[in-house]
C-alpha cells in the first residue's frame, strides 16, 4: 500500500523532534503540521494536543518521529526516536530522517499491529509530498463546496481529494500561533517560527472596529427603518422612487454598508470574501466620486456647463425642429398622407415649443441645481452616474414623449389591421379561450371592415415614418443610459478584491495543484513538490461577481425585434416584477 506523507517545507531544515499532524485514512495521508522539538515533557505534549484538537475540531496527533541527520548523529539518536513510539502509539509510526548533506532523505513506516494477510510485509511503500505550509493555509481551494463545513465540528468529515489536506492546515491555524519563541512547555517549528509579526495600530484597528461597526449598523438600521416609512410610499414619492435610478442605486448602497459593517462574523470563507470585495468597491466608488467631485468645483466648470447646456438644448430643440418639417415635407422622396402629416408634425413642434419654453423658464437655475448635483459625487461615482441618467431622461422627456405618442399610434393600427384581416378569412379572436376561432360575418360588417381597413393600410406608411425615426431617437437615449447603468453595474458588481489578489497572491485562490519530481530512485522514497495552480482569472470574475443591483433587460432579441415591429413600449431598465406596457 502506498502511503503520502505530506511535509512542510518550512520544516526541512528543523532540529530532531516529533511530527505532529492528522491521519487521514480515507486518503491513506499523513498530512504533518508542525516539528516539535526536544526536550519535553510527554504530559504537556498531550495537553497541547488535546488544546489544539478542543479548539480546531481536528484529530491532531503524534504521526512519528524527524531526525535532522545534519545536526545529529543516527547512531545516537535512533534508539530513542524509536522508543517513542511506545509513548505516542500511532498506527501507522513514520520515522522521517534528512540524511547527512541534506540531500538524501529516507522514510520507513512501521505499523504495530500483525497484517491482516500473512506473508504481508509490515512496511508500506511512502511517498513524501513537500508542501508550502504559508500558501495552503491562506488559499482556498475551488470549488469550495468540496470542503467540510467549517461549523460542523466533525473532525473526521470527509473530503474529496487534496481537500482534506487545506482543510486540515486551514483549520489547526490555532496551532501555527505557538512558535519557538514562546515562553510554553513545548517548541515547535512551522511557517511562523521566526516570529509573529505585530503592529501597535493593527490591534487598535481591531480593538475599535467593533465598536465603530456597531455604530454606524445602529445609524445603517435607523437609515433603512426611515426608508420604509409610510411617507415614503405614497404615491408621488413611490413613483418617483421606482422609476429614478439615483433612488435604486441608493438603495443598493445601503444594502451594501449594512453587509461591510455588520457585527456578524461571515460563517465561510466565500462570505468573507464577498465583504472584502464589497468593502473595495465602494472605497473605490468613493474615491472615484471624490475625485469627480475635485474636478467639477475646480476652474469654476459647473459654470462652464451651466453656460453650455442651454445652447445644447436649443441646438437639440433646433435640430428636431428641422427633422420634423422634413418629415412634414417629402422626406425621401416618399409621398406621405399630407393631412396626417401635417396634423403630426403640427403636433410634435407644439411640444418642442413647450419644452424650449421650460428650458428658458429653469435656465436661471440651472447653475445652482448642478451644484447641488456635483456634491452627490461625494456620494460616490455610480450615484453621481446614477444621477447623470436621470437628468438624460429628463432632458430628453420630450423625445420621449414622441416616442410614446408614434408607438400608441402605430400599434393601434398594426392590431387594428391584424383584426380586420381576420374578419377578411372569416376569424375572430377568442378572447377567453385566448385563439382565434371561425366566425361568420354579415355583409354590413364586411363593408364596414373593409373601409376601415383601406384607410388604416394607407395611413400606416405615414404613421410608420414617424415611429421609425422617433424610435430611432429613443433608443439612441436609451443606450446612453446603457452605458451608464453598465457603468454602474460594473462598479458594483465587479470583484476588485479577488482580482488583486489573484494578481499579487496567485496562492490564494487555488483551482488545484500540480506536483514536480524532486527524487526518484530506488530504496528511496518518491520526493514530490505540490504547488498551487491559480485560479483563472475568468473563474475568479465567475466565482466571486457580486449580485448586480441593477435590472437588466430580460428580452431576448427576438422578442425585442417583436416589440419593436407591433409597437409595444419598451422599458429596458424598469424594474423586475413590474409591468412591461
Amino acid at each position: 500500500m502506498v502511503l503520502k506523507a505530506f511535509f512542510p517545507t518550512c520544516c526541512a531544515s528543523a532540529d530532531s523532534g516529533l511530527l505532529v499532524g492528522r491521519w487521514v485514512p480515507e486518503q491513506n495521508s499523513a498530512v504533518v503540521l508542525a516539528v516539535l522539538h526536544f526536550p519535553f515533557m510527554p504530559i504537556h505534549v498531550k495537553e497541547l494536543l488535546a488544546q489544539v484538537q478542543q479548539a480546531s475540531q481536528v484529530g491532531v496527533a503524534v504521526l512519528g518521529t524527524w531526525c535532522h541527520g545534519w545536526q545529529e548523529p543516527n547512531e545516537s539518536l535512533g534508539p530513542f526516536l524509536e522508543g517513542l513510539g511506545a509513548i505516542f502509539p500511532h498506527e501507522p509510526w513514520l520515522q522521517l530522517c534528512r540524511e547527512r548533506g541534506g540531500i538524501l532523505w529516507s522514510c520507513k513506516v512501521t505499523r504495530l499491529q500483525a497484517p491482516a494477510v500473512p506473508d504481508t510485509p509490515r512496511e508500506d511503500q511512502v511517498m513524501l509530498i513537500f508542501y508550502d505550509q504559508r500558501k495552503v493555509l491562506l488559499s482556498q481551494l475551488h470549488p469550495p463546496a468540496v470542503l467540510p463545513d467549517h461549523q460542523a465540528g466533525d473532525a473526521t468529515a470527509s473530503a474529496s481529494g487534496l481537500a482534506a489536506v487545506f482543510d486540515t492546515v486551514a483549520r489547526s491555524e490555532v496551532l501555527f500561533r505557538s512558535d519557538c519563541f514562546d515562553e510554553g512547555p513545548v517548541r515547535l517549528s512551522h511557517w511562523q517560527s521566526e516570529g509573529v509579526e505585530a503592529s501597535i495600530l493593527v490591534e487598535l484597528a481591531k480593538w475599535a472596529s467593533g465598536p465603530v461597526c456597531l455604530l454606524l449598523a445602529g445609524l445603517l438600521s435607523l437609515i433603512s427603518a426611515a426608508s420604509t416609512c409610510r411617507v415614503f410610499r405614497m404615491w408621488p414619492l413611490s413613483f418617483l422612487g421606482s422609476k429614478l435610478s439615483t433612488c435604486e442605486q441608493l438603495r443598493c448602497r445601503l444594502g451594501h454598508l449594512t453587509l461591510v459593517f455588520s457585527p456578524q462574523k461571515a460563517e465561510s470563507p466565500t462570505q468573507l470574501m464577498r465583504k472584502a470585495n464589497t468593502l473595495v468597491s465602494v472605497l473605490l466608488d468613493v474615491a472615484l466620486g471624490l475625485a469627480l467631485l475635485s474636478w467639477l468645483h475646480g476652474k469654476n466648470r459647473i459654470g462652464q456647463l451651466a453656460d453650455a447646456l442651454i445652447p445644447v438644448a436649443d441646438h437639440v430643440a433646433e435640430e428636431l425642429q428641422h427633422l420634423l418639417q422634413w418629415l412634414m415635407g417629402v422626406p425621401a422622396g416618399l409621398k406621405m398622407n399630407r393631412a396626417l402629416d401635417q396634423v403630426l408634425g403640427r403636433f410634435f413642434l407644439y411640444h418642442i415649443h413647450l419644452w424650449i419654453s421650460y428650458i428658458h423658464l429653469m435656465s436661471p437655475f440651472i447653475e445652482h441645481i448642478l451644484w447641488h448635483v456635483g456634491l452627490s459625487a461625494c456620494l460616490g461615482l455610480t450615484v453621481a452616474l446614477s444621477l447623470l441618467s436621470d437628468i438624460i431622461a429628463l432632458l430628453t422627456f420630450h423625445i420621449y414623449c414622441f416616442y410614446v405618442y408614434g408607438a400608441r399610434l402605430y400599434c393601434l393600427k398594426i392590431y387594428g389591421l391584424s383584426s380586420l384581416w381576420r374578419l377578411f378569412r372569416g376569424k375572430k379572436w377568442n378572447v377567453l379561450r385566448q385563439r382565434v376561432d371561425s366566425c361568420s360575418y354579415d355583409l354590413d360588417q364586411l363593408f364596414i371592415g373593409t373601409l376601415l381597413f383601406t384607410i388604416l393600410l394607407f395611413l400606416l406608411p405615414t404613421t410608420a415614418l414617424y415611429y421609425l425615426v422617433f424610435t430611432l431617437l429613443r433608443l439612441l437615449v436609451v443606450a446612453v443610459q446603457g452605458l451608464l447603468h453598465l457603468l454602474v453595474d460594473l462598479i458594483n458588481s465587479l470583484p476588485l478584491y479577488s482580482l488583486g489578489l489573484r494578481l499579487c497572491r496567485p496562492y490564494r485562490l487555488a483551482a488545484g495543484v500540480k506536483f514536480c519530481v524532486l527524487e526518484h530512485e530506488t530504496g528511496r522514497p518518491l520526493r514530490l513538490l505540490m504547488q498551487i495552480n491559480p485560479l483563472p482569472y475568468s473563474c475568479v470574475l465567475h466565482t466571486y461577481r457580486l449580485p448586480s443591483c441593477g435590472c437588466h433587460p430580460k428580452h431576448s432579441w427576438g422578442s425585442l425585434c417583436r416589440k419593436l415591429f407591433f409597437g409595444e413600449l419598451i422599458y429596458p431598465w424598469r424594474q423586475r416584477g413590474d409591468k412591461q406596457d
